[in-house]
């Protein structure tokens, strides 16, 4: 029922913008990629290796000078050992965390796996200084740049690099714009069990920083309040976000949970940058599943697994086309530490070649875990 809601919706939009006679404007495009990756704790132990093609198509339609449209599809072939692990792997790929399910895996058997998501499908409206927008949407409330806490809506994971246009809400938005500086937001999202997070947010400039403040209701659980920046310090960036989670629940004992983070950012004369953010949180949440880490369904109060962490990032241009990068976050709580190498250079026009190495280690009771992952990926846009 939820997934005919939508398509009726996405039918209506699309109907009305072909049949304007003065505007029938669409625009296409997307990308296409091959990312084989490696899985193993040392080279001496087993290897577990998957490819991934990844087709994403961005549709967009403009009825008028005040309504918009978007329809965006990810299509993803899996092949490899973890798709051979069992149905817990498709069925974790093809799950939809959204209130209607528009996530199908339309083959999947025991060496491969083709799934189909709609991650994007709204209809915008937007007069004067008055925008709403209704749909499948990303709504980004994040300053910082590598944990959001104040992105409620749809948090990411940082080491999801492949999904760069990241997770979306089933949404209705609304935002109001008193002057160029400035916005009021109000928005309401439901979950796939009808979980509703509604909160709102109000954004204006200060002496050079974006400042902004959130409360709202989250997952039907945790009530939350928030506050967040950005601006400079000289030449160097400075942001930062903070969230309170208290639960909802009179009954409840667990307590409220905060997550305070904020970090610099510099650019250098010769187009090198480099990046530092800490974050502390008062109940780190527990990370049972590593999985989760690249899910994109970690809700914003459950980005900490340490009640301190660190990050540090460094990319340099060694050539006009070849681009070097290495990041690394410190996690005490769990003795651990990631570190993760890069490498980017375009083959040809609109062609890139990247290679990405993951390095997480830590230490649970008494054993020392470690996980290697690399990555080899060949992505055209067009």
């Amino acid at each position: 029922m939820k997934r005919n809601l939508i398509f009726i919706f996405f039918l209506i939009s699309a109907g009305s913008a072909l049949s304007q006679e003065k505007s029938k404007f669409l625009t296409l495009n997307g990308y296409l990629s091959t990312m084989q990756s490696v899985m193993f704790d040392s080279l001496s132990g087993p290897f577990v290796n998957e490819n991934l093609i990844h087709n994403r198509l961005n549709l967009k339609g403009y009825v008028n000078d005040h309504i918009t449209f978007a329809a965006e599809f990810r299509n993803r072939l899996f092949t490899g050992d973890m798709v051979r692990s069992g149905r817990s792997y498709s069925e974790m790929i093809g799950k939809d965390q959204g209130w209607a399910d528009l996530s199908w895996n339309t083959i999947n058997e025991q060496s491969f796996l083709l799934n189909t998501t709609i991650d994007r499908i709204w209809m915008d409206f937007n007069y004067g200084k008055f925008q709403a927008r209704a749909g499948r949407q990303r709504i980004n409330w994040g300053q910082t740049l590598v944990w959001n806490p104040n992105d409620i809506f749809n948090a990411y994971s940082f080491f999801d690099f492949d999904y760069v246009e990241r997770p979306g809400s089933d949404a209705i938005r609304l935002q109001f714009y008193p002057n160029f500086s400035s916005a009021l937001e109000l928005a309401v999202k439901a979950d796939y069990e009808d979980h509703v997070t509604a909160a709102a947010l109000y954004r204006f400039n200060k002496s050079g920083y974006d400042i902004q403040f959130l409360a709202g209701y989250v997952n039907s659980k945790d009530m939350v309040a928030g506050a967040g920046w950005s601006g400079a310090i000289g030449s160097v960036s400075f942001r930062g976000e903070a969230s309170w989670f208290q639960p909802a629940k009179k009954n409840s004992d667990t307590g409220g949970t905060g997550l305070f983070t904020f970090g610099f950012d510099k650019v250098f004369k010769n187009n090198s940058t480099t990046q530092i953010q800490l974050m502390y949180c008062n109940k780190p949440a527990d990370l049972s599943i590593f999985t989760a880490l690249y899910s994109g369904n970690l809700p914003a109060r459950d980005l900490a697994f340490s009640k301190f962490s660190a990050f540090g990032q460094y990319s340099y241009p060694v050539t006009p086309l070849l681009n070097l990068s290495v990041s690394a976050m410190w996690f005490p709580d769990l003795k651990g530490y990631f570190a993760g190498p890069s490498l980017d250079y375009p083959l040809a026009e609109n062609v890139d070649f990247s290679i990405f190495w993951q390095h997480f280690e830590s230490k649970i009771s008494t054993d020392l875990a470690r996980i290697n992952i690399g990555f080899l990926r060949v992505k055209y846009s067009f």
